[in-house]
């Protein structure tokens, strides 16, 4: 039986358009597409990439099972002097 790896991506919009995606919990995967469907596909495509590289190198596997991400809204930054 396979296992399912789970991941939190970020899609990025650039100003050139098409989005950045990318993955936290696997630092340097990174990919671009140019519309979300085709980001989420590349998102995919390297993390599956990256997955088999971690394994070649007999590296963990970290996953995103108990992470989330959240937003919060900052009203007033803080200057510190």
């Amino acid at each position: 039986m396979k296992k399912i790896f789970r991941y939190n991506i970020i899609f990025r919009p650039e100003p050139e358009g098409g989005f950045t995606v990318i993955v936290p919990s696997l630092p340097g995967c990174v990919t671009y597409g140019k519309n979300l469907r085709e980001a989420k596909r590349m998102a995919i495509d390297a993390i599956g990439g990256h997955i088999a590289s971690l394994r070649k190198h007999k590296e963990v596997i970290p996953t995103d099972e108990e992470n989330f991400f959240a937003s919060v809204e900052i009203k007033r930054i803080p200057v510190y002097a």
